[in-house]
């Protein structure tokens, strides 16, 4: 690809994106970029929440892990949807009942105000590094693939991506993402898509030749029925749901575009229809990665060691130009999609959770919104020197860790009915990741060569629970809102 045509797609793509800021950020104001002023349609929503579920994590990382783990990753998906399930039932009827813009002042409602500054500090740390991480996945391939032949530095690349991304996000916010967002699922799935087609052409497959060599490979394995196995189906299948649950109903970023719907019934919709499309969404990322690993073994193409890169050197240096260009609008518009709604709920839980700016001080907010796009641009150069292993695997062993406070604090007050010694919160919320950590680090020999995978996070939430009960009051002073 000619760093002409590179260029072209890059500010064709950006040029269409800051065209919709100008439309939908005219007469914004705070509550617009908090929560799209309450009028944002549901399907508009419920589209564009594919793209942000799954991001350039999804668009990179999965494909590359399908020659380690075939297609196990669907028990996660299928987990999805039970944890969707408990968001529409549960959390979003509490959400709209308080009328809440960060859902984190339910703590502080429930519990106090060291409760309150605890889960909005781990939100902010979950989303920090996820955003980073997700950001990082597809800039790194840029890097490497495009513009590392053109002698730009990596920090460079990082910083032009950022920029653009708060050119069109720091005005509108919220009423401007619900809409970007749903042209970068509409790219992200052309693109993918398009590339099934390009792999079956150039193999001379029709699709069933494709589904059956698949399965003769083995890459068509969903159930893995070793319990001791890190991808044990129900290991899988429970880790999926509690993840939708912490990193989709107590995250603020994915919470804040259901909260924009005009009432809880819109918002229902949206979730509903989100958690059954995701299904055929990421088993067509599934289908793709063994379609590419089936095209490197037909042709003795040597799999990177870093299996996130097998998607980008298929793409641009074996499938042709078309193909290049198919991929680098897909990743482009996964590059957007990964950051741009997390730094705008960064901004909210900031200005609302720290601040209290929730409804005055508008220049405030235009700051920390570019605070937060330092804090990660700066992330994920750090990340570079680091990174050696799938970052879909890092992005759920992390949210382990920081999520499983949330998740404790929540249950805790959706499930009992007892008032915290407040002040304790932040220790208990400290020492549950730690002892997550030793038991993960020790699992094989306290637990007769058991392995924690994704389901780190479900415990992390049980000790987190367990603390929250010992520094429990007696007296049911607070009941739940």
């Amino acid at each position: 690809m000619s760093p002409e045509l590179v260029l072209l797609i890059f500010l064709g793509y950006t040029a269409l994106l800051i065209g919709v800021s100008v439309i939908t950020s005219r007469r914004a104001n705070n509550e617009s970029y908090f929560v799209g002023n309450r009028q944002s349609p549901w399907l508009v929503v419920a589209f564009g929440m594919i793209g942000t579920s799954l991001s350039g994590v999804t668009f990179i990382s999965i494909p590359g892990w399908v020659g380690s783990s075939q297609f196990s990753y669907m028990m996660v998906v299928f987990g999805y949807v039970a944890g969707y399930a408990v968001i529409s039932l549960i959390l979003l009827p509490l959400y709209y009942r308080l009328k809440l813009t960060s859902i984190y002042s339910y703590l502080d409602q429930r519990f106090g105000f060291w409760s309150y500054k605890t889960g909005a500090f781990y939100f902010l740390v979950s989303r920090l590094i996820g955003a980073s991480f997700r950001m990082f996945l597809v800039v790194n391939v840029l890097q490497q693939f495009i513009f590392d032949h053109y002698n730009l530095p990596f920090w460079v690349t990082v910083v032009i991506f950022m920029l653009l991304i708060t050119i069109y996000s720091f005005k509108g916010g919220i009423k401007t993402i619900i809409w970007t967002d749903m042209l970068q699922t509409i790219f992200m799935l052309t693109a993918l898509i398009v590339t099934i087609y390009i792999v079956l052409n150039k193999l001379d497959f029709s699709l069933g030749e494709m589904i059956s060599r698949i399965n003769e490979q083995g890459y068509s394995k969903i159930v893995i029925s070793d319990w001791r196995h890190d991808r044990f189906y129900l290991k899988q299948f429970f880790s999926g749901m509690f993840i939708t649950i912490v990193m989709t109903g107590l995250d603020q970023d994915m919470m804040q575009k259901n909260l924009s719907c005009r009432n809880l019934k819109d918002a229902q919709k949206n979730v509903t229809s989100l958690s059954i499309l995701l299904i055929p969404a990421n088993l067509i990322f599934l289908f793709l990665g063994a379609s590419l690993y089936v095209y490197a073994t037909i042709h003795t193409i040597t799999i990177p060691q870093l299996t996130d890169n097998l998607f980008p050197e298929l793409a641009f240096n074996h499938f042709g130009i078309f193909a290049g260009m198919v991929f680098f609008i897909g990743l482009i518009a996964a590059a957007y999609s990964s950051a741009d709604s997390a730094i705008t709920a960064l901004t909210t839980s900031v200005s609302i959770d720290f601040l209290g700016l929730d409804k005055v001080n508008k220049r405030k907010r235009y700051f920390i919104h570019f605070a937060i796009t330092l804090i990660i641009l700066s992330i994920i150069i750090i990340f570079r020197e680091i990174n050696n292993e799938a970052v879909i695997a890092q992005l759920f062993t992390i949210a382990g860790y920081t999520y499983g406070p949330l998740l404790g604090l929540f249950a805790f007050g959706l499930f009992t009915k007892h008032a915290l010694n407040d002040r304790f919160v932040p220790l208990v919320a400290l020492l549950a990741p730690l002892l997550t950590y030793l038991v993960n680090i020790n699992s094989s020999w306290l637990f007769n060569g058991y392995q924690f995978g994704f389901e780190l996070l479900i415990l992390n939430g049980i000790l987190t629970f367990t603390g929250l009960w010992i520094i429990k009051k007696q007296s049911l002073i607070k009941t739940t809102p």
